[in-house]
């Protein structure tokens, strides 16, 4: 919890404790004289049964001057919450390095896997769309809040084959994006860019426009033997890294069908969220009043005034 005024929470908090104390020096002088006109035994028995009653009544009192003077100082508390206006495009790699097995049973089908767990944590209200990109970008899903019908589309994604075109795929999702609102790319691939337009430029644009870019890296470190080849299936942290890091997102690394499944149920979480400060000045309010009403109830039952 912060406090938008703490010197009006202090100047409050100053003028309850001077208040009790107040309450306290006058309830002592009240005693004095009260002693003086009492028979002693007739007083301490008083004094014995009742002696909790001016404790509760203080201790009324200051809860309730202290939500006053935390009220006063305006104060809010963090919470997350969905992001209005937001929309999302998911990219897909299928191109030929996509079919390793090194993650099980290819990455291909861990990241069709993946995406699916995204589109079900994501926000209600949220708008997402599917592109999928070998040596040509696809779009598979086009913007839309229907759940039901992108995950359908997953399985229109087409099976691993070609080169890989980053750029393209950049460039076509970036183009299911609303024109306003919170905006984000998040891109599945082993990151070996190597057809279409240059990432980098196309990276360069989603910045200036404040698109952010948040990579999965999918893949061991070492890859895997692609099937009908004597190549190996490798992965270019460095260049995802960077497409991220430009545009304000961030590279996470999946090297098991299990990590790419909490990393993308994360980003939905994390990528459609955002954290707003709610006035909580209107509650301490009301309970400092309902505390301070408490007190004078149980004062006029019990006449502890000052």
């Amino acid at each position: 919890m912060t406090l938008a005024q703490p010197v009006a929470t202090a100047v409050a908090s100053t003028l309850a404790v001077a208040f009790m104390v107040m309450v306290v020096c006058a309830r002592r002088r009240a005693n004095a004289r009260a002693l003086l006109y009492s028979r002693i035994e007739f007083f301490a028995e008083a004094v014995r049964v009742r002696n909790w009653i001016p404790a509760a009544f203080d201790a009324l009192w200051l809860m309730s001057l202290a939500a006053v003077a935390v009220a006063a100082g305006r104060p809010s508390f963090v919470r997350a919450a969905p992001l209005r206006d937001a929309s999302v495009a998911i990219c897909i790699d299928t191109s030929g390095s996509m079919a390793s097995r090194d993650v099980w049973p290819t990455r291909a089908a861990a990241a069709k896997t993946a995406a699916g767990a995204f589109i079900h944590t994501a926000p209600a209200g949220i708008k997402l769309a599917v592109v999928a990109f070998a040596k040509n970008a696809r779009i598979v899903s086009p913007l839309t809040g229907d759940r039901t019908a992108m995950l359908r589309a997953l399985e229109e994604i087409p099976a691993p084959g070609g080169a890989t075109a980053i750029g393209d795929a950049l460039a076509a999702a970036a183009t299911q994006l609303r024109s306003r609102g919170h905006r984000a790319l998040v891109v599945i691939t082993d990151g070996v860019n190597n057809a279409g337009s240059d990432p980098n430029t196309v990276v360069k644009t989603l910045a200036g426009a404040h698109v952010a870019i948040f990579t999965v890296g999918v893949g061991t470190k070492h890859g895997d033997v692609m099937a009908g080849t004597h190549e190996t299936a490798t992965i270019d942290e460095a260049a995802l890294r960077a497409y991220a890091r430009s545009t304000g997102g961030y590279y996470v690394r999946a090297q098991t069908d299990r990590e790419l499944l909490a990393v993308l149920t994360r980003l939905a979480r994390t990528t459609m969220m955002e954290r707003r400060a709610v006035d909580c000045a209107l509650i301490f309010a009301i309970g400092g009043a309902c505390v301070m009403a408490l007190a004078f109830l149980l004062g006029s039952a019990t006449g502890t005034y000052p």
